[in-house]
């Protein structure tokens, strides 16, 4: 039985949202919950029972897809359940901030953007929800009963779960069709350092290749109607928009690759802070263009993208020399 679609209007630039609820085991079962809106939860109302619900299970914790977790779970009583490396954020939350805002520091930013940032984030529910006061590890605690399997996948955050059934996959925000979303700059809370995004992304492009005979139940947008091709535009992306971020010296900051982009908006620092993150991904992948290769390879991708890879990596072994 594939879960049910429920698409939830959200405030934020990305649009609206999916849920997806499944009957498993005779219990009822909620993917991801919305943002933490009257209208979204006036919706689950109508589409779901939830006098019934028994488990809550969060693909990672961005305010769009567990923005109402705290109230559903208090509301209905319902069993809750988050990503591990998120009960990391959440539970050391001042922690993560500072790291991350050094991380923007080492990156270029000044003061001024560090205080635009700061107050951003800080406002209830823009960014980060509220956390709920009692939840379960989904990798630890998810009952085997309900025949659903979590597989790290980071590549939006370093949280994101896919989670799965027989024949589906609730993928969260890792497989968009036609979005290119590079992962998101963050501090590694188990070693104190940066987050290798590069190394993440391209473990779980070899793990997102094994959904291929599942259907796909993304977090926005349309379906997914081919594994490989969502893919691929990725890949494509990547290498476009370094071809972009290569041409810059490696003495220049992501803070000024950005400003001469782009420049630096103060109004929506949340966004500049995505660009920031996009471009020390990107400057991540050219010191290491071989480690792509390898994923693609692994993944059953290198075949369809061998001409343009091989290419790109040779002329950034010209350009680095």
């Amino acid at each position: 039985m594939i879960p049910r679609q429920h698409t939830l209007n959200t405030p934020y630039l990305v649009g609206p949202v999916h849920c997806y609820s499944a009957e498993l085991a005779g219990e009822l079962v909620l993917f991801d919950c919305g943002p933490p809106s009257v209208e979204a939860m006036a919706q689950l109302q109508r589409d779901i029972p939830l006098e019934r619900l028994k488990h809550i299970v969060i693909s990672h914790c961005h305010a769009d897809h567990y923005g109402l977790a705290a109230q559903l779970q208090q509301q209905t009583g319902a069993k809750l359940y988050l990503p591990y490396r998120d009960h990391l954020m959440l539970s050391r939350a001042q922690e993560h901030i500072a790291g991350v805002l050094e991380l923007l520091r080492e990156a270029g930013f000044p003061d001024q953007f560090m205080t635009a940032f700061s107050e951003h984030i800080s406002i209830p529910d823009r960014i980060y929800p509220i956390p709920p006061s009692d939840y379960l590890i989904t990798e630890q605690d998810l009952p085997a009963r309900l025949g659903i399997s979590a597989m790290s996948c980071p590549g939006h955050s370093q949280s994101d779960l896919v989670l799965c059934g027989a024949d589906w996959a609730v993928t969260g925000d890792i497989m968009l069709a036609g979005i290119f979303q590079a992962p998101l700059l963050e501090i590694d809370l188990l070693t104190g350092q940066r987050f290798s995004n590069y190394q993440a992304y391209c473990t779980s492009l070899e793990r997102i290749a094994t959904l291929r005979n599942k259907t796909i139940l993304p977090g926005h947008r349309q379906r997914v109607s081919s594994v490989d091709n969502c893919l691929l535009f990725y890949l494509h992306k990547l290498l476009s928009r370094a071809e972009r971020v290569r041409r810059f010296p490696a003495t220049a900051s992501a803070y000024d690759i950005i400003d001469n982009l782009l420049g630096i908006n103060y109004e929506l620092p949340y966004a500049t802070y995505a660009k920031a993150s996009e471009i020390i991904f990107i400057r991540d992948f050219l010191a290491d263009p071989e480690r792509l290769k390898t994923a693609t390879i692994n993944a059953g991708l290198y075949p369809l993208l061998a001409d343009q890879l091989a290419a790109f990596i040779a002329d950034q072994a010209r350009h680095a020399s």
